[in-house]
Protein backbone atom coordinates (compact mmCIF):
# COMPACT_ATOMS: atom_id res chain seq x y z
CA UNK A 1 0.00 0.00 0.00
CA UNK A 2 1.51 3.44 -1.05
CA UNK A 3 2.37 6.19 1.59
CA UNK A 4 -0.09 9.01 0.74
CA UNK A 5 1.24 12.57 1.58
CA UNK A 6 -1.29 14.88 2.49
CA UNK A 7 1.54 17.82 3.07
CA UNK A 8 1.40 20.44 0.14
CA UNK A 9 4.72 20.34 -1.86
CA UNK A 10 4.50 24.77 -1.44
CA UNK A 11 4.95 23.76 2.60
CA UNK A 12 7.81 21.24 2.31
CA UNK A 13 9.80 23.72 0.00
CA UNK A 14 9.22 26.75 2.86
CA UNK A 15 10.08 25.25 5.25
CA UNK A 16 13.46 23.71 3.66
CA UNK A 17 14.00 27.47 2.63
CA UNK A 18 13.30 29.01 5.82
CA UNK A 19 15.68 26.07 7.60
CA UNK A 20 18.65 26.98 4.47
CA UNK A 21 17.99 30.80 5.57
CA UNK A 22 18.34 30.16 9.35
CA UNK A 23 21.43 28.38 8.94
CA UNK A 24 23.27 31.09 6.63
CA UNK A 25 22.21 33.75 9.40
CA UNK A 26 23.82 31.32 11.87
CA UNK A 27 26.93 31.02 9.99
CA UNK A 28 27.11 34.58 9.14
CA UNK A 29 26.58 35.60 13.20
CA UNK A 30 29.55 33.44 13.48
CA UNK A 31 31.86 34.31 10.72
CA UNK A 32 30.75 38.41 11.81
CA UNK A 33 31.84 37.02 15.30
CA UNK A 34 34.95 35.63 14.88
CA UNK A 35 35.93 38.99 12.65
CA UNK A 36 34.41 41.27 15.22
CA UNK A 37 37.18 39.10 18.09
CA UNK A 38 39.71 39.16 15.84
CA UNK A 39 39.45 42.75 15.49
CA UNK A 40 39.35 43.64 19.21
CA UNK A 41 42.52 41.55 19.61
CA UNK A 42 44.21 42.99 17.16
CA UNK A 43 43.27 46.17 18.77
CA UNK A 44 44.47 45.20 22.35
CA UNK A 45 47.59 44.05 20.69
CA UNK A 46 47.87 47.42 19.25
CA UNK A 47 47.61 49.20 22.39
CA UNK A 48 49.88 47.23 24.35
CA UNK A 49 52.40 47.38 21.76
CA UNK A 50 52.88 51.21 21.76
CA UNK A 51 51.88 51.37 25.67
CA UNK A 52 55.72 49.44 25.46
CA UNK A 53 56.98 51.38 22.87
CA UNK A 54 56.10 54.71 24.50
CA UNK A 55 57.84 52.74 27.97
CA UNK A 56 60.82 52.18 26.08
CA UNK A 57 61.18 55.35 24.40
CA UNK A 58 60.89 57.13 27.74
CA UNK A 59 63.55 55.08 29.27
CA UNK A 60 65.73 55.80 26.09
CA UNK A 61 65.40 59.66 26.72
CA UNK A 62 66.37 59.41 30.34
CA UNK A 63 69.41 56.91 29.55
CA UNK A 64 70.37 60.05 27.04
CA UNK A 65 69.76 62.92 29.15
CA UNK A 66 71.71 60.68 32.04
CA UNK A 67 74.58 59.84 29.58
CA UNK A 68 74.63 63.74 28.81
CA UNK A 69 75.07 64.79 32.13
CA UNK A 70 77.84 62.10 32.57
CA UNK A 71 79.59 63.73 29.38
CA UNK A 72 79.17 67.54 30.89
CA UNK A 73 80.66 66.52 34.00
CA UNK A 74 83.64 64.55 32.95
CA UNK A 75 84.53 67.25 30.67
CA UNK A 76 84.04 69.46 33.56
CA UNK A 77 86.23 67.34 35.73
CA UNK A 78 89.42 67.22 32.84
CA UNK A 79 89.05 71.06 32.78
CA UNK A 80 89.47 71.02 36.81
CA UNK A 81 92.21 69.22 36.91
CA UNK A 82 94.24 70.32 34.05
CA UNK A 83 93.36 74.09 35.80
CA UNK A 84 94.84 72.19 39.49
CA UNK A 85 97.57 70.92 37.40
CA UNK A 86 98.57 74.75 36.22
CA UNK A 87 97.81 77.14 38.28
CA UNK A 88 98.21 75.21 42.29
CA UNK A 89 101.87 76.05 42.21
CA UNK A 90 102.79 76.80 45.76
CA UNK A 91 106.15 77.67 47.46
CA UNK A 92 106.38 73.97 49.73
CA UNK A 93 108.46 71.64 49.42
CA UNK A 94 106.43 69.46 47.65
CA UNK A 95 104.16 71.37 45.47
CA UNK A 96 100.15 70.85 45.44
CA UNK A 97 100.22 70.42 41.89
CA UNK A 98 102.82 67.70 41.97
CA UNK A 99 100.91 65.84 44.86
CA UNK A 100 97.77 66.15 42.75
CA UNK A 101 99.05 64.58 40.06
CA UNK A 102 101.09 61.67 42.04
CA UNK A 103 97.31 61.19 43.52
CA UNK A 104 95.63 61.07 40.11
CA UNK A 105 98.17 58.72 39.15
CA UNK A 106 97.52 56.07 41.71
CA UNK A 107 94.37 55.63 40.62
CA UNK A 108 93.21 52.36 39.70
CA UNK A 109 90.82 51.76 36.77
CA UNK A 110 87.20 52.93 37.40
CA UNK A 111 88.01 55.27 40.45
CA UNK A 112 87.66 59.02 40.81
CA UNK A 113 88.57 61.74 43.42
CA UNK A 114 85.72 63.74 44.37
CA UNK A 115 86.75 65.63 47.04
CA UNK A 116 90.50 66.58 48.29
CA UNK A 117 91.17 68.75 51.66
CA UNK A 118 94.62 69.91 52.56
CA UNK A 119 95.19 71.35 56.50
CA UNK A 120 98.60 72.41 57.54
CA UNK A 121 99.84 72.50 61.34
CA UNK A 122 102.21 72.66 62.85
CA UNK A 123 103.48 69.42 64.31
CA UNK A 124 105.40 68.36 66.96
CA UNK A 125 109.12 69.44 67.54
CA UNK A 126 111.25 66.57 68.77
CA UNK A 127 114.13 66.97 71.46
CA UNK A 128 117.09 68.12 68.71
CA UNK A 129 114.48 70.81 67.20
CA UNK A 130 114.04 72.25 70.79
CA UNK A 131 117.51 72.21 71.57
CA UNK A 132 118.61 73.72 67.96
CA UNK A 133 115.88 76.67 68.25
CA UNK A 134 117.63 77.38 72.29
CA UNK A 135 121.03 78.02 70.38
CA UNK A 136 119.90 79.71 67.18
CA UNK A 137 117.82 82.22 69.85
CA UNK A 138 120.62 82.61 71.68
CA UNK A 139 123.51 83.09 69.62
CA UNK A 140 125.75 85.05 72.17
CA UNK A 141 126.60 81.08 73.31
CA UNK A 142 127.81 79.75 70.71
CA UNK A 143 124.69 79.58 68.10
CA UNK A 144 125.30 80.70 64.63
CA UNK A 145 123.89 84.40 64.26
CA UNK A 146 122.76 83.96 61.12
CA UNK A 147 120.69 80.56 61.16
CA UNK A 148 117.24 80.77 60.84
CA UNK A 149 114.32 78.66 61.95
CA UNK A 150 112.47 76.81 59.16
CA UNK A 151 108.71 77.34 59.46
CA UNK A 152 108.23 75.03 55.89
CA UNK A 153 110.28 72.14 58.15
CA UNK A 154 107.86 72.48 61.29
CA UNK A 155 104.55 72.18 59.56
CA UNK A 156 102.49 68.87 58.85
CA UNK A 157 100.13 68.24 55.60
CA UNK A 158 97.18 66.42 56.68
CA UNK A 159 94.62 65.11 53.56
CA UNK A 160 91.44 64.06 53.58
CA UNK A 161 90.82 62.19 50.51
CA UNK A 162 87.19 61.41 48.88
CA UNK A 163 85.91 59.71 46.17
CA UNK A 164 84.21 56.80 44.30
CA UNK A 165 84.90 53.35 43.16
CA UNK A 166 82.94 50.33 41.75
CA UNK A 167 83.99 47.92 44.53
CA UNK A 168 86.07 47.79 48.03
CA UNK A 169 88.57 46.27 46.16
CA UNK A 170 89.48 49.40 44.01
CA UNK A 171 89.48 51.27 47.42
CA UNK A 172 92.13 48.51 49.22
CA UNK A 173 94.01 49.13 45.92
CA UNK A 174 94.20 52.88 45.58
CA UNK A 175 94.99 52.45 49.60
CA UNK A 176 98.26 50.17 48.75
CA UNK A 177 99.63 52.68 45.95
CA UNK A 178 99.17 55.81 48.44
CA UNK A 179 100.94 53.66 51.30
CA UNK A 180 103.81 52.71 48.70
CA UNK A 181 104.18 56.19 47.50
CA UNK A 182 107.13 58.19 48.45
CA UNK A 183 105.31 61.35 49.11
CA UNK A 184 102.63 59.87 51.72
CA UNK A 185 102.78 57.96 54.99
CA UNK A 186 100.09 57.41 57.54
CA UNK A 187 97.50 56.06 54.85
CA UNK A 188 94.12 55.20 56.44
CA UNK A 189 90.33 54.78 55.60
CA UNK A 190 87.72 56.40 57.58
CA UNK A 191 84.61 55.60 55.93
CA UNK A 192 83.38 53.59 52.79
CA UNK A 193 79.88 53.34 52.25
CA UNK A 194 77.15 52.39 49.45
CA UNK A 195 76.56 55.19 46.88
CA UNK A 196 73.65 54.87 43.92
CA UNK A 197 74.58 57.33 40.66
CA UNK A 198 71.89 56.43 38.25
CA UNK A 199 70.53 53.25 39.64
CA UNK A 200 74.43 51.88 39.79
CA UNK A 201 75.77 51.11 43.03
CA UNK A 202 79.34 52.45 43.83
CA UNK A 203 81.69 52.54 46.93
CA UNK A 204 82.07 55.89 48.37
CA UNK A 205 85.26 56.31 50.22
CA UNK A 206 87.08 58.47 52.20
CA UNK A 207 90.88 58.70 53.11
CA UNK A 208 93.42 60.45 55.52
CA UNK A 209 97.20 60.82 54.90
CA UNK A 210 99.69 62.32 55.87
CA UNK A 211 102.94 64.33 53.76
CA UNK A 212 106.21 62.96 54.50
CA UNK A 213 107.85 66.29 55.23
CA UNK A 214 111.29 64.50 54.61
CA UNK A 215 110.52 63.92 51.21
CA UNK A 216 112.89 65.60 48.49
CA UNK A 217 111.72 65.74 45.33
CA UNK A 218 114.35 66.51 41.96
CA UNK A 219 112.92 68.42 38.75
CA UNK A 220 112.92 64.85 36.68
CA UNK A 221 111.09 63.47 39.83
CA UNK A 222 108.67 66.21 39.42
CA UNK A 223 108.39 66.40 35.15
CA UNK A 224 108.12 62.83 35.32
CA UNK A 225 104.79 62.76 37.62
CA UNK A 226 103.36 65.68 35.67
CA UNK A 227 103.72 63.90 32.43
CA UNK A 228 101.93 60.41 33.95
CA UNK A 229 99.60 62.78 34.95
CA UNK A 230 98.27 64.40 31.84
CA UNK A 231 98.33 60.94 30.59
CA UNK A 232 95.95 59.81 33.23
CA UNK A 233 93.51 62.94 32.70
CA UNK A 234 93.21 61.47 28.86
CA UNK A 235 92.26 57.89 29.94
CA UNK A 236 89.63 58.82 32.07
Amino acid sequence: MSNINFVPDDYIQSNESRRANLMCLVLFCVVMAGLAGSFVTIKIRQSACGAQEKLVNAKMAKMEESIKKFESLQLKRKAMMRTALTTAELLEPVPRSVLLASLTNSLPPGVSLIKLDMIQKEGPKSAADRSKNKYEAAPDKGGDPEAKPSAEKGLETRMEIEGIAPSDLQVASYIEHLSNSVLLHNVALVESKEKKIDDAAFRQFKLTAMLDREVHLTKDDVDHIRSKAEQSIFQF
